[in-house]
């Protein structure tokens, strides 16, 4: 089967995770993706949490899993950009490349000679791609972000999810913000891939960690933008409906639901828990004595739900017609039998140490060639290949070498 991407060349200078991410999603959608990388690799190459596990080897027990899935199916050429020759280059490269993109700010672009004007003089029809933190204008364009800073910090999002008005700002789980933002900028490039195609012009489109975290919360902002009101922060006992919380059961696992309008649900609820004298309740006997009385109401609910576990109130809820679902741990969804229908964790097979899952992107197709390519390239194992395929003599790359203007795994 055809890849959709398979006859497009990207060429990326990035680190950390977000652009990374983006590189490995047109990777996997079949383009060939060229990473450069500084002489001493990535910064995130090693950062990996360890394996806990003995169920595997132990080369793979100490394999940097977090660095491949955003940099799996490509090549590395390690370059050193802060040089002339190294900025050269790369812009010698990227003469026969379709997409550029990096996650530079606009001040070291024009400062190496990779900025939008200065590519497209070279390359006319080039889509050339940046993912910052807070975008390449505006009097923060300066400002370096990460996705705790600039998507959870200063979007709201990490105000907005506190429990409460006096709860405590969450923790964010590593690159949630990375790769949410890495889609934005997937959606860019596909976008302007096909204006460059049918206009023969180059295109620069660009996404932030700021706007994709406004983006995500666009249903709070369509409202906030207009009246500039706080966001209220509902704790469990505050919430507006019922049938529209989360419960902990007997296990100390939890289940969410959203069933809305509550007054549908509300008695189908209260049977599927054996609470039914709840129903006539004059506490609870229309959904406005419901919320005035939800602290009480809340405390009752978790109640009946101590009495049974997760699974056992799974089947339960399933048969009474509830819309609920399960709060599952990071380490059960790689087993999650649905996860596993999906394809969610397809493996990598890689040539020195064996096969090993890995994390499938959120995009499937019936008829093409979408998936992991292999497992992410050491730094600098492609260097001599690339450089030969650009025309340089075997001498040249020697030189290249010994002066340290690239660096080579070989």
């Amino acid at each position: 089967m055809p890849a959709p991407l398979d006859d497009v060349l990207v060429i990326e200078i990035d680190n950390w995770m977000a652009a990374p991410s983006a590189a490995a999603i047109l990777a996997d959608l079949g383009a060939r993706v060229i990473k450069i990388e500084p002489l001493t690799g990535d910064p995130m190459r090693g950062l990996s949490r360890p394996i806990k596990t003995e169920d595997v080897s132990e080369e793979l027990r100490g394999y940097d899993f977090q660095f491949d899935v955003d940099n799996r199916g490509k090549q590395s050429i390690a370059v050193a950009l802060d040089k002339p020759e190294g900025a050269e280059l790369v812009r010698k490269l990227v003469a026969k490349a379709d997409i550029f993109m990096c996650n530079l700010l606009l001040e070291r672009q024009q400062k190496f000679g990779l900025d939008p004007d200065t590519l497209f003089a070279i390359k006319p029809n080039l889509v050339h791609a940046t993912l910052t933190g807070y975008g390449t204008s505006g009097p923060d364009a300066w400002r370096p972000g990460y996705d705790v800073t600039a998507f959870f910090g200063r979007s709201g999002l990490y105000d907005a999810t506190r429990e409460g008005d006096d709860g405590v700002v969450p923790m964010a789980r590593p690159a949630q913000g990375d790769h949410t933002t890495g889609l934005a900028l997937v959606g860019g490039i596909l976008s302007a891939l096909r204006l460059a195609e049918r206009t023969g012009e180059g295109q620069a489109v660009e996404t932030s960690l700021y706007e994709t975290a406004v983006w995500t919360q666009a249903s709070d902002y369509a409202v906030t933008a207009v009246d500039h009101a706080p966001v209220r922060r509902r704790a469990r006992k505050q919430m507006l409906a019922i049938t529209a919380n989360r419960f902990p059961c007997g296990d100390g696992k939890w289940v969410v639901f959203n069933m809305l309008p509550d007054v549908a649900y509300w008695p189908r609820m209260c049977q599927a828990l054996d609470v039914e004298h709840l129903i006539d309740d004059k506490r609870f006997v229309d959904s406005s004595s419901r919320y005035r009385n939800m602290e009480e109401l809340v405390e009752l609910i978790d109640a009946a739900m101590a009495k049974r576990s997760r699974d056992e109130w799974g089947k339960i809820f399933d048969k009474a017609g509830l819309i609920w679902g399960t709060v599952l741990g990071l380490h059960e969804v790689p087993q999650d039998p649905h996860a596993v229908e999906l394809g969610m964790f397809p493996e990598i097979d890689h040539p020195d140490l064996g096969a090993y899952p890995t994390v499938n992107i959120p995009i499937r197709f019936n008829t093409a060639d979408v998936r992991p390519r292999g497992p992410s390239p050491k730094v600098g194992e492609h260097t001599t290949r690339i450089l030969a395929e650009a025309g340089l003599s075997e001498e040249d790359i020697s030189q290249l070498i010994e002066t340290k203007i690239v660096g080579s795994a070989d």
